[in-house]
Formats: C-alpha cells, structure tokens, sequence
C-alpha cells in the first residue's frame, strides 16, 4: 500500500519497501481520491500546480488526443507541449504518472538533479503512483508432488499484470502468490480469473529436477505447465499454431531453457518499443537487422510472438544478448516449493547444483598469525569455526546464488527461511530505516569511525536513523539482534563459542528470535553465526569463511558499507568491496543475496569503470543494473548521449577530461580507476588534483 502526505512544499510518497518519493509542486493543492488514469496504479491524487518537480528519471510523453510520443532526453532540451492531454511517465523509485492538459514545459535542471514540468498556471492534474515493491497476492497450496508444482507453475503468472510484451518491465509482472504444500489443490479465486490462457503449454516428465528448470520460462512465457508420466523431456507447445519444441534432457534441457527464455525476453524487451512506453534503445535497430515487424509483434497474440522468436537462430543475436542477471542453483524437490514465487519473481535462472574440490591455489592458505582480525591480542587468535568449501559449476549469469547442500565459493548461500522472513519485513511499519553499528573492540575503531561517518552521510538524504554501540555483553549484543533494527554492522571477534563481547561468547541460535533485517559479522570465520541469524530471522547478511586480515576487514567494511547505503544489493556489494583486498574469496553473503536495504540515488545501482586514454581523454565504462528489476532500461547522463540500454549491457564512451568531471561529479558512485575503488567525488578530486 502506497501513502502519502502533503509537506510544506509538496509530497512525500512511500511504499511498503520503504522507497520514497519526494514532488515538489509550487502552490500545490490536493485532493483525494484522485481520479484514474490510463496506467497501472496503486494510488491517485489529483492535485493543482503551476509548477511539479520530480527526482531524476527517464522521462516519456504520450499523447491522449494523437498517436503523438515524446522522450526527454540529456541533450534534447525542453519539452515544449502545446494544448492537449498527456500523460508523462517518470522512472523514479516509485514509479510515476502524470496527466495533465497542455501546453506545458517537461525540462531537465542544469545539474541532471530533477525533472521540472511546468504550466503557464495552476493546471489541474493528477499524479498516480505504482509501487516496485509488491505484496504477493494469495497463496496457492498445492500437494508436494511434482504435479503438484506443475499446478502452482500454471498459476505463479496471474501477477502478471499483462500477456504483451511490456511484461518485460518488471513493475508489469508483479509478485506471484505464495506458495504451501498440503494434502489437496487450493487455489484462490482470485488468482484463479487472473491467471492468464495464452495458449501456450508446458509438458514435463514427472521430475521436479524438469521442472524447476523449466519453471522461469513457463513464468515468463504464462504458460499452462502439465505433468505427463509417458514423456521423456520437457516440451513447449502451442497447439494452434502446431508448436512442439523439445527441450532436451540434463544439460542439454538446461541450456535449451536458457536459450528460449533469454531470447524470448530479449526480443520481447525490443518489441515492446512500439508500444505506448518506448524509448530511444540502442539495442533496438537489431529487429530491422533480423527484419522483424515490431508493430506487428507488438500486438500480436503470446502464440504468434513465440512462433516468431523460435525461429530466431540462438546464434543471430546471442552477441547482443544482455546478461542474465541473476542463476540459483536449487536441490529440487518438495522442500524447496515454497522458495519458487520468490525465485521466479526476480526472474532468475534455475539450474541443479554441481559441485567440485577446490584446488589449493584457489582458496589461498594462510599462516599469518599478526593482524587477523579474531583472537585475543595478549594469546593469539582463536578457535575460528572451520567450513568446507566447495567448488560450484556456475552457468550463465552475472550473480549466483546456491539453495543446496554445501558452502560453495563464489555464490550467496541462501535458505527458504530467508525468503519467508522477508515477507516479515514488508509488514513492519517504520518511519526510517534503523542501522545500528556495534564496536567490540577498541583496536578495529579505523572501521568503526569510517563507517559510522558513511551511514550518518547517507541520513540526511533518506530516512534512515543511525545509532553507535560500543563494548556490549552478550545480553546486551542480543537484544540489538532481537530488536528492529534494519542493519547490524558488527566489528569484532567471532570464534567458535560466537560472538565474542566482555563478557564471553554470544552463539546467535541462542538468540531467543531475530528481529534484525540484515547484518554485516566483519569478524574472522562469521559463516555459521551468519547462516543462525538468518534462520532466526534475517533476510541477508555478509559473513567471513575463515580468517582475514585486520586491513583489508577495514576496506572492504568501508567499501561494503557505501555500496549498501546506497542501493545495492547485499550480493553486489560485497562483490564489489571485495575487489578491494587480495583474499576476496573470504568474504561471502548468506540468505538473499538480492536484498536491498535502501534506495539508491540513481534508482539502478550504477557502477563506472574509468581509463586514462591521455592527458585529456577518458574512456568510460558504464553500467547500471539490478538483481530485482530484470528488463528494466538506463539512460546514461553522459555527454552526448541520446540513447538508451538495457540493464545487462554495458555502455561505452569517450570523454573529454572536462566530460569525465562533469560526469564524476554528478554520477554519485564507485567508480574503479587504475585498479582502484573510489567514490566518485573522491575520484573527482584527485583527477582535478592531477593525481
């Protein structure tokens, strides 16, 4: 449920995952209920203005009285709309609607900080407002069988708030019900008339291996998933126009699966262009290549898109493929039913889980015995508790995550109970996010200090309370997990006893519950008290597999911690932060590694590369990409530029050394240069410094 109120100088907007939006209206007045609009929308307000101001965003124009569209882009100017009715959609973190008569101004604010839209007077409007962060509408029970699964796979698509091609934004598709188990089938009805007959089918063998396989292209695709016993291999059907596409079987059917939904997605991601939200996208000259009618397409039936996009060679656009976002790796099988809607939701890639040794060079050991962070000072470190690693084999995807049996390198380890505490969390009611930092020792005071400075930083621009503990005892140390808090940043000693405080040993599956959101245990060996807080209820948190260095728990506690404040996920951040040391490996995320703890300034997480091609020439890097809104699109304020991308692909361009500042100063993020990890006022600094 989206609220909202009227400030002093315009709205404030929330939504239940805590994304705000601020409008700014000059002489605004409001009225409510508001009046519908044309769009998908929690909520309207009408309102009168002379002037609204909005965050940053991708903005488009539509035309209620012509076919007419309009985008505002960096170097396009204003806007300049004569009389008539227009709705303007505004990408912002809750997404955004207005309609309003012209003529009227649609502008960007010299420093790219907001989007203005302006009328000769006050001008009648209304505002709509669409969360991106959804409640899932029901719950389905189905028998914990694979025809059971197949039962709720036909129903997970009635979130879907569209069969055409704008399913592809991720705002369209919505969360899918919930998924128990028990003796009969019981399906809602409301999610029963919703779920869609598109008149495409999905025959699987009676395997929940084929199954979850095939389950995110049966998602996407809303496709009516049927067990049959005399298959051998899944297949894809649609019989009115005689479509029966084998899938294969073991990796094969995992890497068919693939292939059909990353290329459904994608065509359907070009596709929807020619529909009332299109944009100028770079990738979209690619159907003119391959000589497909995108209007054509575009409202077209689901049966006659896929009979065109099968026909499409893998091979004819793999090259333009973005990257897949996201690749679980999940034991099949009843237990894991209930994980699915939140799996599907992100849109991720499902795979069996494969293991391997790991070779000593990969996992460098270590005999230092100075400067690791655990143990007492005055006797050596301590007793760290060990954990075996594994060697997964990952697929296609830039993030991996691991619902198995197992500790494997590179991936978060999640559990259902991660998934089922966040649901929890959506329902607690809070004005700001709480973040508590504890320091159990004076000696690690560098992090402390650093972090403590980032948080507070990042507080004034969100709703976010920060509060510094020091020196805590074990029940002291337990009531902070055992309290609201949406973040624990934890500096100090983990041993085998747990936690270590004055005094003793805090073992977090002691704790009586977890009421903490999320956690970072920057302490030597923190894996197992990490995966027991999310078992006691935590979504995510960022743990230590064995031993680490004093100096390098520093930077990436610094790094982690700005990349977390600032919107990205828990799996990417400490991804990045861990570039910043040699012994990387080290550090891992347990439970959802896809979980955000705020909003980030740019909406998507923004991540930069910058290279010194010469004295005044720059070549930029750039990408802005998210685990939870796949198919979404970014427009990169960078000089020159009049396109847009799809999250996935990177973008490219050179810059002059005044460019590349002007970009450093506005863009707000980590930028690596020369091999190193800056934030980008930092990098501006020292680039003007001639450093």
């Amino acid at each position: 449920m989206i609220e909202w109120e009227v400030t002093t100088d315009g709205l404030r907007v929330v939504d239940p995952g805590n994304a705000e939006l601020t409008v700014h209206g000059s002489g605004l007045r409001t009225a409510d209920p508001g009046s519908p609009l044309p769009r998908p929308v929690d909520t309207t307000v009408d309102c009168a203005a002379a002037e609204l101001r909005f965050p940053i965003s991708v903005v488009y124009v539509a035309s209620q009285s012509s076919d007419a569209t309009y985008e505002l882009e960096n170097d396009t100017g204003p806007l300049e709309l004569p009389p008539g009715e227009y709705i303007v959609d505004l990408d912002t973190h809750i997404k955004t609607y207005l309609r309003a008569d012209g003529p009227l101004n649609i502008s960007k604010t010299p420093d790219f900080e907001e989007v203005v839209v302006s009328f000769p007077g006050p001008t009648r409007c209304t505002l709509g407002f669409r969360s991106r962060s959804e409640c899932p509408p029901g719950t389905l029970v189905v028998p914990p069988t694979p025809t059971g699964m197949a039962t709720a796979l036909t129903h997970l698509s009635a979130s879907h708030k569209t069969t055409a091609p704008d399913r592809t934004y991720p705002t369209l598709r919505g969360h899918p019900p919930l998924v128990e188990t028990g003796e009969s089938v019981e399906v809602p009805a409301a999610i029963a008339d919703a779920t869609p007959d598109v008149g495409i089918e999905l025959l699987v063998p009676p395997s929940f291996g084929d199954l979850f396989v095939t389950a995110p292209l049966a998602y996407y695709l809303q496709a009516d998933v049927e067990v049959v016993d005399s298959l051998d291999a899944p297949m894809l059907c649609a019989p009115s126009a005689g479509i029966r596409h084998g899938l294969g079987t073991g990796a094969t059917l995992e890497r068919n699966t693939t292939e059909v939904l990353r290329k459904v997605f994608f065509l359907d991601c070009l596709v929807r262009n020619a529909g009332p939200y299109g944009t100028n996208l770079a990738e979209e000259s690619l159907l003119d290549a391959l000589g497909l009618p995108r209007q054509d397409l575009y409202h077209g039936t689901p049966v006659d898109r896929l009979e065109t996009y099968l026909d499409v060679p893998y091979a004819a656009i793999e090259h333009r493929l973005p990257d897949w976002h996201l690749a679980m790796y999940v034991d099949p099988g009843a237990a894991m039913l209930e994980t699915v809607p939140f799996l599907l939701h992100t849109l991720s890639m499902l795979y069996l889980p494969r293991t391997s040794e790991l070779e000593g060079a990969e996992l460098v050991e270590r005999s230092l015995d100075d400067f690791y962070r655990g143990g007492d000072p005055r006797t050596g470190p301590g007793e760290v508790a060990s954990v075996d690693i594994v060697k997964p084999e990952l697929r296609g995807g830039r993030v991996h995550g691991w619902l198995a049996e197992g500790v494997p390198i590179d991936v978060f380890k999640s559990t259902p109970a991660a998934y089922r505490n966040r649901q929890k969390y959506l329902e607690r009611d809070a004005e700001a996010a709480r973040v508590t930092v504890v320091l159990n020792d004076e000696k690690m005071d560098a992090e402390h200090a650093d972090v403590a400075a980032i948080y507070r930083e990042r507080a004034e621009d969100l709703p976010l309370s920060v509060d510094v503990q020091e020196h805590l005892t074990t029940g002291e140390l337990a009531r902070v997990f055992e309290s609201e808090n949406d973040f624990v940043h934890y500096i100090g000693h983990c041993e085998e006893g747990g936690l270590r405080c004055p005094d003793g040993y805090l073992p977090a599956d002691s704790l009586a519950t977890c009421n903490t959101q999320t956690f970072f245990l920057n302490a030597c060996g923190s894996f197992h008290e990490g995966m027991a807080l999310v078992e006691q209820g935590a979504v995510a948190g960022a743990v230590t597999f064995t031993q680490v260095l004093n100096d390098h728990a520093v930077k990436v506690g610094s790094a982690f911690a700005r990349l977390l404040i600032h919107g990205f996920s828990f799996e990417r951040a400490l991804r990045i932060a861990r570039r910043r040391i040699m012994m990387g490996k080290d550090y891992a995320v347990v439970g959802d590694g896809t979980h955000t703890l705020t909003q980030t300034t740019n909406r998507l997480p923004t991540t930069a590369e910058l290279e010194r091609l010469g004295e005044d020439q720059f070549f930029l890097t750039f990408d802005q990409f998210s685990l939870q809104h796949a198919g979404s699109y970014y427009h990169p304020y960078v000089e020159g530029n009049e396109y847009s991308y799809l999250c996935g692909n990177e973008s490219e361009f050179a810059l002059s050394r005044a460019a590349a500042l002007e970009f450093l100063d506005r863009a707000d993020t980590s930028v690596i240069y020369d091999g190193e990890f800056y934030w980008s006022d930092e990098l501006a600094s020292r680039l003007r410094e001639g450093t």
